[in-house]
């Protein structure tokens, strides 16, 4: 009898020492996001919604209605990541911290690009000069229009956020896992998949490229409004640091204090909607 107690006790503290063992496995790496930092760098594709712009200045004073814009992508191209060129084509980068495991703060920079359709015939209100700066004609009809409308030829002007639509931005996103409800065995220090949400806003500091009545061209950078956006995005995390990170952003953005020319009593303002497509590569880190 004592031998077949004194065997319960040693198979019970066996079982025992055994399921400690198990439940003692190292915690993975991406269980908790509290206290690590991230950083991404990518590329962006925008489309924007029309847009009145105001122009005015000492003898102007007018408005184009509905006028169409278009980004100006580089495509898959080494300047991404050419330290002397990466600022060239339309890219994003931001950093940030995980507060907790699910929500994060970030500054981040949209550089994105905006150009203006040339040659097209919009609607105007207003009045303009009808010579230029050295006496040449730069009413830009050149057809038969209506009295409201005006053809945007090179002569009269060219209207470009080109280097860039700098939206310089603070974000609060959320972040969650989803590797679990996709593949339930799938190891995510190996391979993690995550959903994310955020919103955010900030100000937007463009280098306008602007040649407006045969004036010298003006491309310096201004501080010229605000904007704000929310997004959505997919984050493949791989052996622990690494991600590609694509998102969706949409969102809103006033400028009511562009700089068109070296005159600073020549200004403009507009304020439309944005759609941005991203994708980027970064890491996550803890300090």
């Amino acid at each position: 009898m004592k031998k077949l107690v004194l065997a319960c006790i040693i198979a019970c503290t066996f079982g025992s020492q055994l399921r400690a063992q198990e439940t003692a496995q190292p915690e993975k790496y991406t269980a908790h996001n509290k206290g690590k930092f991230y950083f991404y760098w990518g590329g962006n594709r925008e489309t924007y919604t029309k847009s009145d712009i105001h122009f005015t200045g000492k003898d102007y004073d007018f408005t184009l209605y509905d006028v169409t814009a278009h980004d100006k992508p580089k495509g898959w191209h080494v300047d991404y990541i050419n330290p002397g060129r990466m600022t060239i084509p339309q890219t994003n980068a931001r950093i940030g911290y995980f507060i907790n495991d699910h929500y994060n703060i970030s500054a981040g920079l949209d550089h994105m690009k905006y150009v203006m359709y040339q040659d097209g015939v919009v609607n105007y209100s207003g009045n303009y000069p009808s010579k230029g700066l050295y006496g040449e004609n730069v009413d830009p009809s050149g057809q038969p229009l209506k009295n409201d409308q005006i053809n945007l030829t090179e002569d009269f002007l060219t209207f470009e956020h080109t280097d860039g639509l700098n939206y310089v931005n603070l974000e609060v996103a959320r972040v969650d896992d989803i590797t679990p409800l996709l593949f339930k065995t799938l190891n995510t220090d190996k391979l993690q998949i995550n959903i994310t949400e955020g919103i955010g806003g900030g100000f937007l500091l463009p280098k306008t490229n602007t040649k407006l009545f045969h004036k010298e061209r003006y491309d310096e950078f201004h501080l010229a409004g605000y904007g704000a956006a929310a997004k959505i995005g997919l984050n493949l995390t791989f052996f622990k640091y690494f991600f590609i990170q694509t998102e969706l952003k949409g969102g809103y953005i006033n400028m009511p204090d562009i700089r068109t020319t070296y005159d600073p009593a020549d200004r403009a303002s507009q304020d439309f909607w944005f759609l941005q497509r991203i994708i980027a590569f970064g890491g996550i880190f803890r300090i």
